[in-house]
């Protein structure tokens, strides 16, 4: 099993320039070879690594910089030929390979040797020695097989280190299903758990709209090819930036307290990419990111359990009656047994009895929480307006309250 870990470098002045050196070689020989296959048709990996020896002969300048990261260009182009063909093989339009820009080619890795990490430094073969935080330690019996080296919009550097790591197999019987938990994500809630935790969503990109516009309005009163055309190109690159950061923070503090308190998490199998097709909640759901946040606690939880997300939202959590709802009402409302509880918690509910019954086991929270006549007053104006009359509730003692 394979596992990347993303450190930040801190290069001077002069290690700038440095890595800047090896990033245009490697974009020149990719657009080179890109113009080959365009004159010449396809091309096979070993084609591209004897075109490599040609391109070295004509221009001693490759030799000064490490051979494997220029033979990891070809291995890119030939990967990426690949998918072509697939796709034109099942009958879909494809173009050609397109050169790569300046702005646009960010990246080259050292591929199994040509590099180390020791002492705080990341020493790289033709380059030097780098300043680099390793925030997460790197076991001694992890083999790092691969280090890619990327330059982010805004001049930042990373280095991905991807390790072979060897996990011990899990075991089910020993998996506690009493720490069993079902999480429903959502726009207004990102995380509704079946233990009544309610997570706020932060919504990253919503909160910097307005500070993305007047960026947007600097750049478009600058003339293009000046400097200060660039300046504020960068400073709007900085804003996505933070954008991304704070999204990736959260979210991976949040997979943490969850992959922390509980052994078995249950999921929804949620098509994202249909789901995008609303214009209208497009913008909330692409911010929101979900698929990242899953992503990130599959690998850190024990075990991890998609479910199918049909009906969890309009079964009732303890009849099992349907009590269909639109998303403008957020109260969940159950005329035959009485139940009133909040939309996603309800849900939460369904999707853990729905990934318990996987494992044929019956654990559930033993009260459900009911929602107090305030918050129901509170949370079901736009229920009002949908349906044009009061709304009628069951209180916890179970009178009615109009």
């Amino acid at each position: 099993m394979q596992r990347t870990y993303k450190f930040r470098l801190y290069p001077d002045h002069n290690q700038y320039k440095k890595l800047d050196h090896p990033l245009d070689a490697c974009r020149w020989v990719y657009n080179t070879m890109i113009e080959k296959i365009n004159r010449e048709g396809f091309q096979t990996r070993n084609d591209l690594n004897y075109f490599l020896t040609e391109l070295k002969e004509s221009g001693p300048w490759l030799y000064n910089h490490h051979s494997k990261m220029l033979q990891m260009v070809s291995t890119q182009i030939d990967g990426a030929q690949k998918s072509l063909a697939k796709l034109q093989k099942n009958g879909h339009k494809t173009g050609s390979l397109k050169f790569a820009r300046f702005s646009k080619y960010n990246t080259f890795v050292y591929n199994q040797s040509g590099f180390a990490i020791k002492d705080s430094f990341l020493h790289l073969s033709k380059i030097g020695k780098i300043k680099i935080i390793t925030h997460r330690e790197i076991s001694e019996n992890n083999t790092i097989k691969q280090i890619t080296v990327s330059k982010s919009k805004s001049g930042k550097w990373h280095a991905c280190v991807t390790c072979d790591i060897v996990e011990p197999l899990i075991n089910i019987t020993k998996i506690s299903f009493v720490k069993a938990v079902g999480i429903d994500v959502g726009i207004k809630s990102f995380v509704y758990d079946s233990d009544e935790h309610n997570t706020p969503n932060p919504l990253n990109l919503k909160k910097m709209l307005k500070p993305l516009a007047r960026a947007q309005r600097k750049i478009s009163r600058r003339v293009k090819g000046s400097n200060n055309r660039l300046k504020a190109v960068k400073h709007l690159q900085r804003i996505h930036e933070k954008i991304t950061n704070k999204r990736k923070d959260f979210q991976h503090k949040l997979s943490s307290i969850y992959a922390n308190h509980y052994d078995v998490i249950f999921v929804e199998d949620l098509q994202l990419t249909n789901m995008v097709k609303n214009h209208k909640l497009a913008q909330s759901i692409t911010d929101s990111s979900w698929s990242s946040f899953l992503q990130k606690l599959e690998y850190k939880c024990k075990l991890l359990i998609k479910v199918p997300a049909r009906n969890t939202t309009i079964d009732c959590s303890r009849c099992g009656s349907k009590v269909p709802k639109n998303l403008a009402i957020r109260i969940h409302r159950c005329t035959v047994c009485g139940l009133v509880l909040d939309r996603d918690y309800n849900a939460a509910i369904n999707i853990l009895k729905k990934g318990l019954k996987i494992f044929n086991q019956s654990k559930l929270p033993q009260e459900l929480w009911e929602v107090t006549p305030v918050e129901i007053t509170k949370w079901s104006r736009k229920q009002e307006e949908a349906t044009g009359r009061p709304v009628v509730v069951h209180s916890v003692n179970g009178e009615m309250i109009q």
